[in-house]
């Protein structure tokens, strides 16, 4: 059997090498991936795998765990990586037979593993022994089958007796010795977040208890990816992710992992094109999450809210000029993007360049208003705490992980695109809490405006007759079977990763999202915990989630 490391620069072969002595005999089989060497193991050795790449190769990072079924067995992928470098990854792959689908718990070792072998087991029908909560985490209790299964019966009515919708407080009575209470906050539409449910437990008036239940808006994403070619039809999905402000961001994850998977070498100017997008859209991104958390905050409706849409809007127009669409922008492609910018060139180049001069000012108006109000401050200093450990053990990237000190930015640390030609500075904030977050988007936006206006710099000198937008594609694609990637790229609210597996066809055999505001959300009960229902809601907004991303 190949090593798979033939073929490895000396550097990462010793890598390798040093991974497999670690592992030692645990260490079944290889099964590289384009991305990362894979080490097969036994179900009932993954937590002494796991902890000891943690603690003793460094791997503090489970940024992904993907689940699937083939014709003779059951799967769960670990996806590792390095906060410090993330380009450093392994991954550990656990086979379990058809008949007793059951592997050992992640979550003793990784928290963010909770969530995530939950999902698995919705939707896979994976067991994990150990798991402290193992049930269904998108789908209703009373679904009937695993819908990622290869057995499950499409067909099948999911109708249930009346006693399974129950009332679960009603065999509780009141203790005349305590004082706490369960409230559900939700399932409701607080500002643009999205649908939500948050069942809490209150001792007198602080929170004792939450867990925030999600599941309202899941759509098959993945199920639909797989179902689409990889050349035409899976690329209109990814906006719909993340739905309101982040579509490019979301189309380039897709766009990075196909293209390492089918080897294709997207030009530079292409990238450029990109790059400048992609910056676009954060900004916008960052000032939607700017208003509504006002407005979850504060109330402040009339003021900051409107002023962040006034400056939004103004984004969604260039983003309309460039790509056609003020939303569902479908501008990527696989080896580059649609078309080149918009003519006359000189009137968008104008356009962009006066938002960008105009952005100083309305960055100090924006402080003015909410980062300097007493109100706003009391609200948000010292509440919602989320210490850097504590982030990185949830998994938490972008925004809500720097905000907690945690330097850790794919655009720097894993480069793709133009980035590293350009001027930029990831920005982290020591405070771990939700002031601390607000700032750092607020500051990322100026960030964002380097970017874009550096792009401007270097597309208006680009030569007229090298403007080359996409690589040499060919029309099907089809990846060799069993090829396996994980790729991700910096969204506005984190990591947003993809893992596609090949079986040999135009279409995945397997396409798993890893959605940034899936991993941030589970951190939300350490963030509450011992505080009053109005930080709860500041928290939850200072996470900058929608739930679509996060059910896909």
């Amino acid at each position: 059997m190949s090593t798979g490391t033939e073929s490895m620069p000396e550097e990462e072969t010793d890598r390798v090498d040093e991974l497999a002595n670690l592992l030692g005999s645990r260490a079944l089989a290889r099964d590289d991936h384009v991305n990362a060497p894979g080490f097969v193991v036994n179900p009932e050795d993954v937590q002494d795998v796991l902890f000891d790449l943690r603690e003793k190769a460094g791997y503090d990072h489970c940024s992904c765990i993907t689940a699937q079924q083939y014709e003779d067995r059951f799967e769960t992928i670990y996806h590792l990586k390095k906060y410090a470098d993330p380009t450093d990854e392994v991954s550990i792959v656990v086979p379990t037979p058809l008949d007793y689908p059951v592997s050992q718990s992640a979550e003793p070792v990784y928290r963010t593993a909770d969530w995530h072998e939950r999902e698995a087991y919705d939707l896979v029908g994976i067991e994990y022994e150990d798991h402290p909560d193992l049930r269904r985490i998108l789908l209703p209790e009373t679904w009937q089958g695993h819908p990622l299964s290869a057995g499950y019966d499409q067909e099948k009515p999911q109708v249930v007796t009346l006693s399974e919708h129950a009332n679960p407080l009603e065999p509780d009575h009141e203790d005349p010795e305590s004082d706490t209470m369960f409230l559900n906050v939700g399932p409701h539409h607080p500002a643009t977040h999205g649908v939500l449910h948050v069942k809490t437990v209150l001792d007198g008036e602080t929170i004792a208890h939450l867990e925030p239940d999600i599941g309202y808006l899941h759509r098959c994403e993945e199920q639909m990816c797989q179902q689409g070619t990889y050349r035409h039809q899976i690329m209109p999905y990814p906006d719909r992710w993340d739905y309101v402000s982040s579509g490019l961001l979301n189309e380039w994850a897709y766009a990075r992992a196909i293209e390492d998977l089918a080897e294709i070498e997207v030009p530079e100017y292409a990238q450029i094109v990109r790059t400048l997008g992609a910056e676009l859209c954060r900004i916008a991104s960052h000032m939607l999450a700017l208003g509504t958390f006002a407005l979850d905050v504060y109330g402040e409706f009339t003021a900051t809210f409107m002023y962040t849409f006034r400056d939004r809007e103004l984004v969604q127009d260039i983003l309309e000029d460039l790509t056609g669409q003020r939303m569902m922008f479908n501008y990527f492609r696989v080896g580059g993007v649609a078309w080149d910018l918009p003519e006359p060139r000189e009137e968008f180049f104008e356009q962009t360049r006066d938002f960008l001069d105009e952005l100083p000012a309305k960055v100090a108006e924006y402080n003015d208003l909410i980062t300097t109000n007493e109100i706003f401050q009391t609200r948000c200093i010292d509440t919602g705490v989320l210490e850097p450990d504590v982030a990185k053990d949830y998994g938490c990237t972008g925004p809500v992980a720097r905000g907690s000190g945690v330097d850790y930015d794919l655009r720097r640390d894993d480069p793709y695109g133009y980035y590293e030609n350009l001027e930029w500075d990831v920005v982290t904030r020591d405070g771990c809490d939700n002031y601390a977050r607000v700032l750092c988007r607020m500051e990322e936006v100026e960030e964002s405006a380097k970017i874009v206006e550096q792009c401007l710099d270097v597309l208006e000198g680009w030569p007229e007759d090298d403007r080359e937008v996409q690589a040499n594609v060919p029309r099907t694609l089809k990846p060799d079977a069993d090829a396996e990637v994980y790729r991700a790229v910096e969204a506005a609210k984190g990591e947003l990763g993809i893992y596609i597996r090949s079986d040999g066809t135009d279409k995945p055999g397997r396409f798993k999202i890893r959605s940034p505001c899936f991993s941030n959300l589970q951190a939300l009960e350490e963030m509450s915990q011992g505080e009053y229902i109005p930080d709860l809601i500041a928290s939850l907004g200072s996470l900058d989630i929608v739930l679509g991303e996060v059910d896909r």
